[in-house]
């Protein structure tokens, strides 16, 4: 208990210390700045591992599946590199809503800062149930497994295919419930004009991406549940890659279009980790095969998208 303790304590002082001091005015993040938060929180995540490792060790933490260090080390790496992977997706549907709402850059790190806290909140909660479900109910993992099958063959067909935020049932809704304004006013989440309150696009935009990240965490978090069932394995590497995932959006994002393949290696990841739920009472896939098959699927990803377009864009001879 004192290690889930101290763990959500580093997150919230981490989080206190972003708005407070580095974020305290709103400004636009180059991609100087995303690079070294990018790089301080994966090396955070890649520290971590050791706590893992003496964690499991010296027995600070409960054990209940029996993991020896190594394994749980190599269980955490994996499931945070899966978080990672399916982030991707997100990190263009988030940068498909701040276009469509025309949310200027300066104030776009302040929603995401608001999305990441209630992430944490969501996440946990379903880290919770999903870790007693299959705990309780072994039959429930083969559930999971057809749910990421069926999510991989639905990527498969709709990933070219995005939506207008604008035009989706979440903004009508909000429309219906709320007076909307269709101006930015500052960092300001609610105006009030003619003794009317307005909600403003940034707050549009963080529903949107609360309800979107809370849709994309029913395929992560039984994707990480496939790899294992330990409660705090699962909270930490998935916290900590949300934690990153700000960052790592003003970083790629202007990189997203010349990884025009990387959506199918996410569809390689999860059909694989699908195929692993379902056969886990049959057959014991090792850890390493699982990470070495994220860490190719992705690697195939971005050598086809760089390949591809080259070939695309060469000239054609006179």
């Amino acid at each position: 208990m004192a290690l889930w303790i101290i763990f959500i304590g580093f997150i919230v002082l981490a989080l206190a210390i972003d708005l407070g001091i580095f974020n305290k005015s709103p400004h636009e993040i180059k991609t100087k700045e995303a690079a070294t938060w990018s790089i301080i929180w994966v090396t955070v995540a890649l520290l971590f591992s050791g706590i893992i490792y003496l964690s499991f060790e010296h027995g600070w933490i409960d054990n209940p599946t029996h993991l020896s260090p190594t394994n749980a080390v190599m269980k955490y790496i994996t499931g945070y590199l899966i978080e990672l992977s399916l982030s991707v997706d997100n990190i263009f549907l988030i940068a498909l809503v701040f276009s469509s709402f025309s949310i200027p850059k300066k104030y776009q790190h302040e929603v995401l800062f608001y999305g990441v806290l209630g992430a944490i909140v969501f996440r946990a909660i379903m880290i919770i149930f999903g870790v007693a479900l299959i705990n309780k109910f072994t039959w429930v993992i083969y559930v999971f497994g057809v749910f990421l099958i069926v999510t991989a063959l639905r990527m498969l067909f709709t990933h070219d295919k995005p939506q207008n935020p604008r035009d989706s049932k979440i903004y009508k809704w909000i429309k219906k419930v709320y007076p909307v304004s269709n101006k930015v006013y500052g960092d300001k989440f609610f105006i009030r004009k003619r003794g009317i309150t307005f909600a403003t696009p940034l707050f549009v935009t963080l529903i949107i991406i609360e309800l979107t990240d809370l849709f994309f965490a029913i395929d992560s978090i039984p994707a990480i549940l496939a790899i294992t069932a330990d409660p705090f394995i699962v909270f930490s590497s998935n916290i900590l890659a949300v934690m990153g995932l700000r960052s790592m959006f003003f970083l790629i994002v202007g990189m997203l279009d010349k990884f025009t393949y990387i959506s199918y290696s996410l569809i390689v990841i999860l059909a694989f980790v699908g195929v692993k739920m379902l056969l886990s009472h049959h057959v014991d896939i090792p850890d390493w095969l699982s990470l070495g098959v994220i860490v190719l699927a992705l690697a195939g990803g971005m050598l086809a998208s760089k390949l591809i377009k080259k070939e695309v864009d060469e000239p054609m001879p006179e």
